[in-house]
């Protein structure tokens, strides 16, 4: 996968369409990435000892990994990542500047 824990991205479809936010969590099986603070749900919590209430939260849920793109460092819109070996070492270069993230 190309993007990575940590990564500032950019949602390009779906009810968070423009939105950016912060790569929380990875799901590399389901193809998909948690986002911090975008695309929240209302989830239900049941109690768990008797006496005590169940609660409703909210809680980000996964969006499929080909819905993001990462944010360019140099300009802040969104962009492809592709890949340069600098000094023996693979890193990730921002397709529309080129400059590395």
């Amino acid at each position: 996968m190309k993007i990575k824990k940590g990564d500032n991205v950019i949602v390009t479809t779906g009810a968070s369409r423009g939105k950016k936010g912060t790569v929380k969590t990875v799901l590399v099986e389901e193809s998909r990435v948690i986002v911090e603070g975008l695309n929240k749900r209302k989830v239900h919590i049941k109690a768990k000892r008797s006496g005590d209430k169940g609660k409703v939260i909210e809680r980000e849920m996964p969006i499929h990994i080909s819905n993001v793109m990462i944010v360019d460092p140099k300009s802040g819109k969104p962009s492809r990542i592709g890949y340069k070996v600098e000094k023996d070492k693979k890193v990730r270069v921002a397709k529309k500047s080129g400059t590395t993230i």
